[in-house]
């Protein structure tokens, strides 16, 4: 499309050639400082603040200072109280300001622990937390012996077909919500992609502590997890071991998990939440 001068960005500031495209980033630019200034002013003044006191403490016309509310508003960053009208910080800008320390500290409080595991295991073990609509592992530990494996500390696997995603699932609420509205597709003949099934599957999760994943995800392999829990009692994340079918079930019942890795599973995750302040359970 030919530029006219006018604008070179759609209605979301894509921008395009042209010295209008220049414009249109510059625009979108100016937007972000004044919300980042916006943020920063609620976080160091008042507990709450007005529309006008904003505006003037920001320079800004009554306007363009309630879009930019009324932006950060919808997306959690920002609250409104009904009686006063002033705004406040939102929940949504708290957890992700502390997503980073509690990642860092369930890694932190999980080394000894995952490192015991894999050894009294001989799997590899990770530590997955919840990250946008699937699980993100932010601690792999090795299979104990000589075989040549991958690092997968930053890999997604997905929330309804793994063992890790199913914990996440049945005990965090928002894990929850994201498996349900997401796109369940299958990954072998035997993923659960029914919604009902689905449900039933993070019921008997909850009932018995723990998930498995048998061949569900990939081809000839098993994995079982258990859920961690903080201070709070709150599930901050799963931990889990992964490998191959005919060592990690039954000899008997290749769809059953051997029990005594099931506990071993269990007890890690105990002892990580133990340290992490959620107490004895």
């Amino acid at each position: 499309m030919p530029n006219d001068g006018s604008g070179g960005g759609d209605a979301k500031g894509t921008v395009v050639e042209g010295d209008g495209g220049r414009t249109a980033m510059a625009r979108n630019i100016q937007s972000l400082e004044r919300a980042a200034a916006m943020l920063r002013l609620l976080a160091g003044g008042e507990r709450r603040l007005g529309l006008s006191d904003i505006a003037s403490s920001l320079g800004l016309a009554k306007g363009t200072a309630h879009g930019i509310l009324r932006t950060l508003q919808q997306e959690g960053f920002v609250e409104q109280d009904d009686a006063s009208g002033r705004y406040q910080l939102g929940a949504e800008l708290l957890r992700l300001g502390t997503t980073y320390l509690d990642v860092h500290e369930l890694r932190a409080r999980a080394l000894v622990w995952t490192d015991d595991l894999a050894r009294s295991s001989g799997e590899s073990v990770h530590l997955g937390v919840l990250h946008q609509q699937g699980v993100l592992i932010v601690h792999h530990v090795f299979r104990p012996d000589d075989s040549r494996q991958v690092l997968e500390i930053g890999a997604m696997q997905p929330l309804h077909s793994t063992a890790l995603g199913k914990v996440l699932s049945a005990y965090d609420p928002v894990a929850h919500s994201e498996a349900v509205e997401s796109d369940r597709k299958p990954y072998t003949d035997r993923t659960i992609c029914d919604l009902d099934s689905f449900e039933q599957l993070l019921d008997v999760t909850r009932a018995r502590g723990y998930a498995a994943d048998v061949e569900e995800t990939w081809e000839g392999v098993a994995s079982v997890a258990a859920p961690i829990h903080d201070r709070r009692r709150m599930p901050v994340g799963a931990v889990g071991i992964t490998g191959a079918v005919e060592r990690l079930c039954r000899d008997d019942d290749k769809g059953a998990l051997r029990p005594e890795l099931i506990a071993a599973v269990r007890d890690c995750a105990r002892a990580v939440s133990r340290d992490l302040g959620a107490g004895r359970f």
